[in-house]
């Protein structure tokens, strides 16, 4: 009877054994990574990451059953040398194309994004000597009338990605992930010359920025393809007192949370009439630099600037007690490329935005008012 029991469990044996075999194998693979060097276990451990992040249904999961664990997305994102291939591209948007070329090359790039050139201010494309002044032409005039009848604008072309009140001290970004606002916006740092009031340390960061009792906080997410008019304008009347620059680099926006904190950003701050007021630029992928006009001191996409750290800049000095003054429409700064806009304001409880999300909207065009 023994004889054939062990005679039918045979070939469950052999089973087993042949379905431990590859975890052993991996096993001692993933024994010898261990004995290597930093540099080496990262160089032999990315192509897998890369892998398990971009299979579908999760193929190399079963990887994980056997010690094995992915690079976070995070640290895979930041050992990309995005900076180095943003600065590449910003000098190759400064090349100069020869004048039989302008026509061949701009021609592709209007079909492929959908670019309307009877709006720009000069539609020869002839005039645009290299890439950079292309994706930064003017429009006509009266291309975009401004609103006058709402208190808040649209600053640019593009696409409505989020927007509402700012709920858990966090702001929406796309489908459904979150940044945490004191990451996105900096930590507080109050001096005369920041729009920011002292509060206790109990305080949430959120409670710190609403300056007026009985307003809410709201943010508004717009994101700039790279067939739109690239300028950005102010898009109420507000004084800009701060400017904190983030020289950190750009990314895949749906792939990584909190994302936009690791991009390089400029965030300007101040007050309009209801309180707290900011805009933020911030980089999308092979962005060469944001610019803001009356921002001379402004360098983004400079290699002298550190991962990791922010500069603070106060436009409020001895001679000028207010800052900058920015009416409604007024030309504010400019991207390469694609881009993305983030306002984040108080107003009062009845503030509604005119919006729906994932609609397309142009600069001048209402976001919202009382």
């Amino acid at each position: 009877m023994m004889c054939q029991s062990e005679a039918r469990r045979g070939p469950e044996l052999r089973a087993a054994k042949w379905l431990h075999f590859p975890q052993l194998a991996l096993r001692r693979r993933l024994g010898q990574l261990s004995c290597m060097s930093r540099p080496a276990l990262k160089l032999r451990s990315w192509p897998l990451t890369v892998l398990y992040y971009l299979l579908p249904f999760g193929a190399l999961r079963p990887l994980s059953r056997v010690g094995w664990r992915p690079v976070s997305r995070v640290a895979l994102y930041k050992s990309v040398p995005t900076r180095l291939l943003s600065r590449a591209w910003g000098r190759l948007n400064q090349v100069e194309l020869p004048h039989w070329l302008r026509r061949p090359v701009y021609s592709l790039y209007i079909w492929t994004f959908g670019v309307n050139m009877k709006e720009a201010a000069v539609e020869d494309l002839h005039h645009y000597r290299n890439l950079s002044e292309f994706f930064r032409r003017k429009l006509k005039p009266q291309a975009r009338p401004v609103c006058g009848l709402h208190s808040v604008i649209s600053p640019s072309d593009g696409k409505i990605l989020n927007f509402g009140q700012v709920k858990n001290c966090e702001v929406e970004q796309v489908k459904g992930v979150t940044y945490s606002l004191e990451s996105f916006l900096g930590p507080r740092t109050y001096t005369e010359d920041l729009p920011f009031p002292p509060a206790a340390s109990c305080d949430s960061f959120k409670n710190q920025l609403v300056t007026r009792e009985g307003n809410e906080l709201y943010h508004c997410v717009i994101y700039l393809a790279p067939g739109d008019y690239h300028c950005f304008h102010s898009p109420t009347d507000w004084t800009v007192s701060h400017r904190r620059h983030f020289p950190v680099n750009p990314g895949m926006a749906r792939w990584i949370k909190e994302l936009f904190c690791h991009n390089e950003r400029v965030v300007l701050t101040g007050d309009w009439k209801h309180g707290f007021f900011s805009l933020t630029a911030v980089g999308a992928t092979n962005v060469g630099s944001i610019r803001i006009y009356f921002d001379r001191d402004l360098h983004t996409n400079s290699p002298r600037h550190s991962k990791g750290s922010y500069n603070d800049f106060s436009f409020v000095t001895h001679t000028n007690r207010e800052g900058v003054p920015m009416r409604k429409g007024e030309h504010l700064g400019e991207f390469n490329l694609g881009s993305t806009i983030v306002l984040i304001f108080e107003a009062p409880k009845d503030f509604n935005f005119q919006l729906k999300t994932g609609q397309k909207i142009r600069f001048g065009e209402a976001l919202g008012s009382l």
